[in-house]
């Protein structure tokens, strides 16, 4: 499950950063990849800060494993990948270069999907044909 990060309850206890690890199971529509699935939930170590103006900036790392079959030679592969998560929510809605927020609480799912989506790999290789392609 994605926590969500209240701002008004952490601002009133003047805790102002925080960091949040945490498993979560990601949309099955985000694999584009035939034949691919997550094998397991994805990982998700976060740092927040909540700043003056009471955005929030939110930054980490999400960590993945797909298998499934070789986009080249269709035999079993699975292979893990990381990627940056670096977002800001403001209150209000977002402006495409940041999110927002309501009722002082900040749900990181939309960041995360985005994460995830950017550190998906255009397919999945075996190690045999990963080695090839280096060569």
């Amino acid at each position: 499950m994605i926590p969500v990060i209240q701002v008004r309850t952490l601002a009133a206890k003047k805790s102002y950063e925080g960091r949040l690890a945490f498993c979560f199971v990601p949309e099955d529509g985000l694999l584009d990849i035939p034949y691919t699935e997550f094998a397991a939930p994805v990982s998700a170590e976060l740092h927040y800060a909540i700043l003056e103006d009471n955005s929030v900036e939110v930054e980490g790392t999400v960590t993945f494993t797909l298998k499934g079959l070789c986009s080249r030679c269709l035999e079993e592969a699975e292979q893990s990948f990381s990627g940056d998560v670096f977002g800001v929510f403001v209150e209000g809605e977002g402006d495409g270069e940041t999110y927002g927020y309501r009722n002082g609480a900040v749900d990181l799912t939309e960041l995360l999907k985005d994460a995830v989506l950017f550190a998906i790999p255009s397919r999945l290789l075996c190690g045999r044909c990963a080695e090839e392609e280096d060569l």
